[in-house]
């Protein structure tokens, strides 16, 4: 074959062919790109949704409902900075530090939260009101609070974390503790326990939903229906306590910890439990085993169930008690009752951006108000 035709066929007269008889060195393979993270509808990763790190006891069951909030809010697309997050005082009311760092955020005294949400959603009715109480703050100091903030509905979701004790001051009975608990500091209870769900549904609430902290699939629609209901949504969250629901014979328990504590500070053994997670189907019943050794039955409510049955689902929660049973699911729904903004003709524009000159009364206007006195 002539050089010319050499060329033709692509290789140059002039031009050996490489050799392929020996070894030949792989290809370099270029590292995989680093995927985005995935954002949402409003532009926004789960990243922007978390808050500062836990100082609850490792395994606390309102880390868990902190983050089915995270995801919930995630999933709708909520804004954080038109957030309001509310608490009182308890270890439930510590959670709101930990999700939605870009929110607002208010601690206010034990029990008074409601009163502070009814204000905070008056002077600026765009926003939305997460509040997180437990079962202290909201059933024993804020029993009155809680009820009166359902009564004039008020636009928020109000989550109670309820582990039947005091967590914060040393696990003492909190007024949903069941009838002969027994704690190993304070002994056993009588009283019955106050059911917060039948309280809220007496009062008046529109929203009513209980769950376990638990099953995060269940936590995290309750949450998203919550969030997009418009009135007072109360959701009744069982979180047992890791630390003061224990034994004496574990080597984690309180009293083990106490015995081996170390001198040269005050501590107190905290025990490292793994969080208690479930999934069951509707209508579905299991036994779940805490961290001290009892255990609690909960039922899921069957698909068939009607929420909108105000008188039903008290006798749902009646019976559940009489059966030593916690019924989960929504529980109630009344999407037809007015808002405290409705009922008190609140103007379309939040209070907080009203310009002063329709904020503060003439001097005219306030001499007709005193003469209505005289």
């Amino acid at each position: 074959m002539t050089g010319a035709g050499r060329a033709a066929d692509g290789i140059g007269a002039d031009v050996k062919a490489p050799d392929t008889t020996g070894p030949v060195s792989p290809a370099p393979v270029s590292p995989p790109a680093e995927r985005a993270p995935a954002v949402n509808s409003a532009g926004l990763t789960k990243n922007d949704y978390r808050g500062l790190p836990s100082t609850l006891c490792p395994g606390c069951g309102h880390d868990s409902i902190s983050s089915r909030i995270i995801d919930a809010c995630y999933q709708l697309g909520v804004k954080p900075h038109q957030v309001l997050k509310l608490s009182g005082i308890g270890c439930s009311s510590k959670s709101p530090a930990y999700f939605l760092n870009g929110a607002h955020g208010i601690n206010t005294v034990h029990g008074r939260m409601p009163s502070v949400a009814t204000g905070a959603m008056l002077a600026q009715r765009n926003h939305l009101a997460l509040a997180v109480s437990g079962d202290g703050d909201s059933g024993s100091i804020g029993l009155g609070q809680f009820k009166h903030v359902i009564r004039r509905n008020v636009p928020m979701v109000y989550i109670i974390e309820n582990n039947g004790v005091y967590g914060l001051t040393k696990g003492q009975f909190s007024a949903t503790a069941d009838e002969g608990q027994r704690l190993k500091a304070v002994g056993l209870n009588e009283l019955p326990a106050l059911d917060l769900c039948a309280e809220a549904i007496v009062a008046g609430a529109g929203f009513v939903a209980r769950s376990f902290a638990g099953d995060a699939r269940q936590v995290t629609e309750l949450l998203k229906a919550a969030i997009r209901f418009g009135g007072t949504a109360i959701i009744d969250v069982v979180s047992p306590c890791v630390t003061f629901n224990n034994h004496d014979e574990s080597t984690k328990s309180y009293s083990y910890g106490k015995a081996h504590e170390v001198p040269i500070h005050d501590v107190t053994f905290v025990p490292d439990f793994e969080e208690i997670r479930v999934d069951y189907a509707p209508g579905e019943v299991v036994t779940v085993q805490l961290h001290d050794g009892p255990a609690v039955q909960l039922r899921k409510l069957d698909r068939e169930y009607d929420p909108t049955d105000r008188l039903g689902a008290l006798r749902l929660i009646e019976e559940g008690q009489r059966a030593g049973q916690l019924i989960t699911g929504l529980l109630y729904i009344d999407p037809g009752r007015r808002t405290l903004l409705d009922t008190t003709h609140i103007v379309p524009t939040p209070l907080a951006l009203l310009p002063e000159a329709l904020t503060r009364p003439s001097r005219e206007s306030l001499r007709e108000v005193m003469a209505q006195f005289r």
